[in-house]
């Protein structure tokens, strides 16, 4: 097969990264299947990279009804591409919001002593969950010649590692070569310390693990990681200014006291502080979380709580095109949607340099 008529469906599409990192890879995007009107709407305004955008639910769509809806026919080269959503699977799901650990937390914030509850072993309900087997449906029912699956790295916890497990084994079961790895973004050129599970598939080879560009470590001789400092200089202009940038309220001046690369944390007892306002692992991690320009940035949280991070070292929240840019997006690519909407779709996005070098795997497995 030649790469340039190799086709690409996306499921869960979301703001676009697994798109855009197919386009990039060389390959055609035919369609990007998606059930958020607002992303959706994302799309639309990049159409270069998503194909024709369909607004819908994973579960109501065969796989040849999918074929036919992107102009392909039933033998057409083509490979799947998704994400199915990974709240489900997410350390953050480990917890309830109230119960034994929400008055774990109000203890330690008192500066009580307090044992941490054990991790919840029973798995609160979620349709979501189901949708790591929706994926695998429509990547059999197309007959797809490869695909690429992504998810959280605790999609693999003993909690959720049946589902995990049950995914590769149908893979596997249908004549796929199946090649599975951990990746951390910042390795491929990503200024984001992102990992992510990945599952690449073919139905010729297996495809080879993409080699990492940037590492931390000496020895091996690659570039560093790419820094938040070098891609987020170009946005620092007041052309790029949000209004929705400007932090505001109780934290505020917390905020500015917080040292770039630190959270709450520099206002413990535990860092130093003379007047420690928080008590150590009482917060989530990212509370009050701030960039350091030097390094990569945190993992961009989907979540647009007004305290949540990574936060700019110059005490401002990021603005969309640096959350773009931090995703390793195109610069000029649009993200639609109110402030809150934007974060979510940024958030939950997928790397691009990392979406590209994982189908490119795929991709030279079929050539």
């Amino acid at each position: 097969m030649s790469l340039r008529k190799i086709n690409v469906i996306d499921l869960f599409a979301g703001a676009g990264g697994l798109s855009v990192g197919a386009h990039q890879a060389g390959a055609n995007v035919v369609a990007s299947l998606e059930y958020d009107s607002t992303a959706c709407d994302t799309l639309r305004s990049n159409p270069k990279y998503h194909g024709q955008v369909i607004e819908g639910d994973v579960c109501d769509f065969s796989g040849e009804h999918l074929r036919k809806m992107a102009g392909l026919k039933k033998r057409e080269p083509l490979v799947v591409v998704g994400g199915p959503p990974c709240q489900p699977f997410s350390k953050a799901a480990y917890w309830t919001e109230d119960g034994d650990d929400a008055a774990y937390r109000r203890a330690r914030a008192k500066g009580m002593v307090a044992r941490k509850p054990p991790a919840k072993t029973a798995i609160k309900k979620d349709a979501r969950r189901d949708l790591v087997h929706e994926f695998w449906r429509l990547v059999s029912d197309s007959n797809a010649d490869g695909f690429v699956f992504e998810n959280v790295p605790s999609i693999r916890h003993p909690r959720n590692r049946p589902i995990y497990d049950a995914l590769v084994s149908r893979a596997k079961a249908d004549g796929y070569y199946v090649t599975e790895m951990v990746a951390n973004a910042s390795e491929y050129g990503v200024a984001q310390a992102r990992e992510r599970v990945i599952v690449l598939g073919s139905r010729k080879r297996p495809p080879v693990q993409p080699e990492r560009t940037n590492s931390n470590d000496p020895d091996c001789k690659l570039p560093m990681p790419v820094t938040a400092g070098e891609v987020l200089k170009r946005f620092g202009s007041k052309r790029f200014f949000e209004p929705e940038e400007v932090v505001t309220g109780r934290w505020a001046k917390h905020l500015e006291e917080v040292p770039p690369g630190w959270n709450y944390k520099a206002h413990t007892a535990w860092a130093g502080h003379p007047n420690p306002t928080f008590v150590t692992e009482t917060r989530f991690w990212n509370f009050l979380l701030k960039l350091a320009p030097d390094r990569p940035s945190w993992t961009l949280a989907a979540s647009p709580g007004p305290w949540t991070g990574p936060f700019h070292w110059h005490n401002r929240r990021l603005r969309t095109p640096e959350l773009a840019a931090l995703q390793g997006f195109p610069e000029e690519y649009l993200v639609v949607g109110s402030r809150r909407e934007r974060v979510r779709q940024m958030g939950n996005a997928v790397p691009v340099p990392l979406a590209t070098a994982m189908i490119k795997s795929v991709l030279d497995s079929l050539e």
